[in-house]
């Protein structure tokens, strides 16, 4: 669905399809434990977060220079852009880069060199948000936001990935404290695997101004309530819920209930290259499934950038909000 919108929940690792990862593995000489392409979509059937996650952080091993991180990005922006995206808040994930090796300027510099033409080459705008890995130590995170110090003129915030349950939100306090000091913006997953207590952490303690899917506040009416009242945006992920069993089926995602709740829902594709699909296919497929008119389809869109980071520049969100209302549905 080629609706305008923004993507504000979408790792560039994610976006790895298997065609450029043979390519990557063999322009480095990497070798991967797949016969060819075919037999590595096989290996995209996961059974829950942590099964793709092995998968995931396998395959970063075929990105090494900046050049690999250009090709990456710049293979995402065309797939978004023709499917609508006109802006993109994309998250990038340096601890799995800097264990093996890989420094910090080689994935910004990398990523930038696509990020800072995309709107020349793809009608894209772009922002980068540096995420921390809740697997790792706190201590690793602070590490990793001193390493990212010489570059955040390109990176616009900071956010908290990989696996949720036994990480809570507290843990990463003085990294989102230190973050703030510097200006960055703060966003968090919480509430997919974990608890909607995690969401409320992540407001509370480390100060997040969107929660990255938080899809369990529904079992928390109160919580839902809060969320409504102080306008907290929620980049929901669709196809993702269900290649990760977080929902059995679409048709069971609790999506329109949450936009008849008043929450401020987007739709994003987190992992496109592993879930099965970019971010218009993620807006076809609930359109589908569940049936969303629409009006609910133009909320969504027009959800997205209201949520976006874009305070900067408050005439181009109002352009893209003109592109939505303007946009006539096949």
């Amino acid at each position: 669905m080629s609706l305008p919108k923004a993507e504000l929940h979408l790792h560039i690792e994610g976006t790895l399809e298997p065609e450029l990862a043979f390519e990557l593995a063999a322009r480095n000489g990497v070798s991967l434990p797949y016969a060819d392409t075919d037999e590595l979509r096989e290996a995209y059937r996961f059974e829950d977060l942590q099964s793709f996650l092995n998968l995931y952080y396998e395959l970063m091993a075929v990105l090494r220079t900046e050049r690999d991180f250009e090709d990456l990005a710049n293979a995402y922006l065309a797939r978004a852009a023709a499917q609508g995206v006109r802006h993109a808040e994309i998250f990038f994930d340096p601890q799995a880069h800097l264990a093996r090796g890989v420094g910090m300027g080689t994935v910004v510099e990398g990523l930038w060199r696509a990020l800072g033409k995309s709107e020349e080459a793809h009608g894209v705008s772009t922002q980068l948000i540096l995420c921390f890995l809740r697997d790792e130590s706190a201590e690793s995170a602070l590490e990793t936001l001193q390493a990212a110090k010489p570059y955040l003129d390109r990176i616009v915030g900071v956010g908290l990935d990989s696996a949720e349950v036994g990480h809570p939100p507290v843990k990463f306090r003085e990294v989102y404290e230190a973050a703030a000091a510097l200006g960055l913006r703060r966003v968090a997953h919480a509430g997919e695997e974990g608890p909607p207590e995690y969401i409320t952490e992540a407001l509370d303690v480390l100060g997040v101004e969107r929660i990255d899917h938080g899809l369990r506040c529904v079992e928390d009416p109160a919580l839902v309530e809060r969320l409504v009242r102080e306008r907290v945006p929620l980049t929901l992920c669709p196809l993702s819920n269900v290649r990760l069993r977080t929902v059995d089926v679409l048709g069971d995602h609790p999506l329109p209930a949450m936009l008849e709740a008043g929450l401020l829902c987007t739709v994003n594709s987190d992992d496109p290259a592993y879930f099965g699909g970019y971010a218009g296919d993620n807006f076809d497929a609930v359109r589908q499934a569940l049936g969303l008119s629409e009006d609910q389809l133009r909320e969504l869109a027009r959800n997205s950038f209201l949520a976006s980071f874009l305070e900067h520049d408050e005439e181009r969100r109002a352009r893209y909000l003109a592109e939505v209302e303007a946009y006539e549905f096949s």
